[in-house]
């Protein structure tokens, strides 16, 4: 069956840096795009950024962009999300997710990881 496996996540000062990692297994990963969304203590979860199977394109949330960067490695069957200058706002559960296109809806989205925690202390 289809898994993906967040791990990277963890306790950060703010201004400092994470790379998330999620590994992906029972799909053609390739065939596959990759999304990150996050959902913060008593908010809706929200859209970060992903990244096409086509061509690596990537969107991202207005408010982060220049700060996160989404990448893939098909190869390893792994996509990341490299997050840098992080703020105490930033404190979320993680999710990566795969779709068959390159969205911000989370319904275009077949597959879902257990999320990791990001906690960003001031």
């Amino acid at each position: 069956q289809v898994q993906l496996v967040e791990s990277g996540g963890g306790l950060v000062q703010a201004g400092g840096s994470l790379r998330l990692s999620c590994a992906a297994s029972g799909l053609t990963f390739s065939s596959y795009a990759m999304g990150w969304f996050r959902q913060a203590p008593g908010k809706e979860r929200e859209f970060v950024a992903t990244i096409r199977w086509s061509d690596s394109a990537t969107y991202y949330t207005d408010s982060l962009k220049g700060r996160f960067t989404i990448s893939r490695d098909n190869a390893k069957n792994t996509a990341y999300l490299q997050m840098n200058s992080l703020k105490p706002e930033d404190t979320a559960v993680y999710y990566c997710a795969a779709g068959r296109w390159a969205t911000r809806r989370e319904d275009d989205y077949n597959y879902w990881g257990q999320g990791t925690q990001v906690t960003v202390s001031s």
